[in-house]
């Protein structure tokens, strides 16, 4: 591992007689941690209500310290996320954001940003998280538990210690997708088009149009670059024609994916991977067809109701949501380590969250939109299925819940270990005022 030193402390403004801006207070590896890190840190967390169980100025650095240990082995073992999942899990937060304050409006009042800032900002962070996330998850993928390790902790669990699983739902959706005008899927073909007349006559840049116009604020603002991506991490669509360029003059053809219409522009390839820029348009659903999906899924809510098909079977003959219709329906909870059709509310969609928290087991919902992975508008009716009020754990009921527990516990107690040895053959400098610190991580003052 290529390693520095870095020898001044401090930053300096470029003034030179401004006085300082900005201190390194931690080096790991040959990356340094600046004094406003721990402030940002510091203030995103009063904001979001965590509390740290140390004295935060101990517990900050140390928590990005080890953050930057796995990023660092992200990146040694390729790890990858793609700017789909990114957009993703901006959308989730974005969402959460908003339900919080209650608006979008009033999101971008506080914030004092428009909603396009608000996720450029949180793309770098997710993006980062999401590459520690699947560090941990290669780390750990190994450790198992049997179940007579899962009885032998519950026995020996104090009553009071004896973990509460919380309510968790069984939801069946049906979904409808409005229907885009024709007329607008010309008219966004044809700016494409027409981005594409004004790079080739020379009359501007493929980044300036992509950091103008596309609908991909993530990429935008890198004037529509994608870093180097493999083509299992793309839409089979995209890819197709992204692995298809050769000449990094030219641009593509219109290309169709789930997420829109694109352009795109080859950069670079590298083995196996390409790098290209692209300027996305997305087709607006006019308020007409919206309306006409919601009166379909009243109407079939109406005909459930009164017996002329089951649930299940609209799910399957009527819904547009392919994740759901071969299932009947049922909306399954599916993760690196989960794979079951039970959700507590809060891992649920927040549009679903919000309908089905109020209804009984068996009553079908009014229709109401919501915003898909991809980001794009659906219609939606909810069905639930079955509701599991909150309860301590039993060895008979909650077996998998508890294997869970263990599970995780024995997952934790490796990457622990993982990250002290890693520290052992990492550079890492403190500032003095950190080295009487009570880390949970061995190792950082040598």
């Amino acid at each position: 591992m290529a390693l520095f030193t870095i020898h001044c402390s401090l930053f300096i403004s470029p003034a030179g007689a401004q006085g300082v801006i900005d201190e390194v207070v931690w080096v790991v590896g040959d990356e340094a941690i600046l004094k406003s890190d721990i402030e940002v840190m510091r203030i995103q967390a009063a904001m979001e209500g965590l509390r740290w169980d140390r004295d935060p100025d101990c517990a900050i650095p140390e928590h990005i310290a080890v953050q930057k240990l796995f990023l660092h082995q992200a990146a040694i073992d390729s790890i990858e996320v793609t700017e789909s999942d990114i957009s993703s899990q901006i959308e989730a937060r974005l969402d959460y954001m908003v339900n919080q304050i209650g608006s979008r409006e009033k999101l971008e009042e506080y914030r004092k940003q428009s909603i396009s800032q608000i996720k450029a900002s949180m793309h770098d962070e997710l993006r980062d998280q999401m590459l520690i996330q699947g560090m941990k998850q290669k780390l750990a993928k190994n450790v198992t538990v049997t179940p007579a390790e899962v009885r032998r902790y519950f026995k020996n669990l104090p009553e009071d210690s004896i973990p509460y699983v919380p309510t968790t739902v069984e939801v069946q959706i049906i979904a409808q997708t409005p229907r885009v005008a024709p007329e607008e899927i010309n008219r966004v073909k044809d700016e494409l088009r027409d981005f594409t007349d004004r790079v080739t006559k020379g009359e501007s840049t493929f980044q300036t149009l992509a950091r103008l116009y596309s609908q991909d604020p993530e990429s935008a603002r890198r004037g529509g670059e994608l870093d180097y991506t493999g083509r299992g991490f793309l839409d089979e669509a995209f890819a197709a024609v992204a692995f298809n360029l050769t000449d990094p003059k030219k641009i593509s053809k219109i290309v169709e994916s789930e997420f829109g219409y694109h352009i795109i522009q080859l950069v670079d390839k590298r083995g196996d991977k390409v790098k290209v820029r692209h300027i996305l348009l997305k087709p607006e659903v006019g308020d007409s067809a919206i309306n006409e999906s919601l009166a379909r899924l009243d109407s079939v809510a109406n005909d459930i109701r009164e017996g002329k098909f089951t649930f299940e079977e609209g799910a399957t003959y009527i819904s547009d949501d392919k994740n759901t219709r071969n299932n009947r329906g049922l909306m399954a909870n599916i993760s690196e380590n989960k794979n079951t059709s039970r959700f507590e509310l809060q891992d649920l969609p927040s549009e679903v969250a919000k309908v089905v928290d109020t209804m009984q087991v068996g009553q079908i919902s009014r229709p109401f939109t919501m915003i898909d992975k991809r980001g794009k508008t659906v219609c939606v009716i909810a069905k639930l299925k079955n509701r599991i009020e909150g309860h301590k754990a039993t060895i008979t009921e909650d077996f998998q819940a508890l294997k869970d527990v263990v599970l995780e516990k024995r997952r934790n107690e490796m990457l622990h270990k993982w990250v002290v040895d890693k520290i052992k053959n990492t550079y890492v400098r403190i500032n003095e005022g950190y080295r009487d610190c009570d880390f949970e991580y061995q190792g950082w003052v040598r």
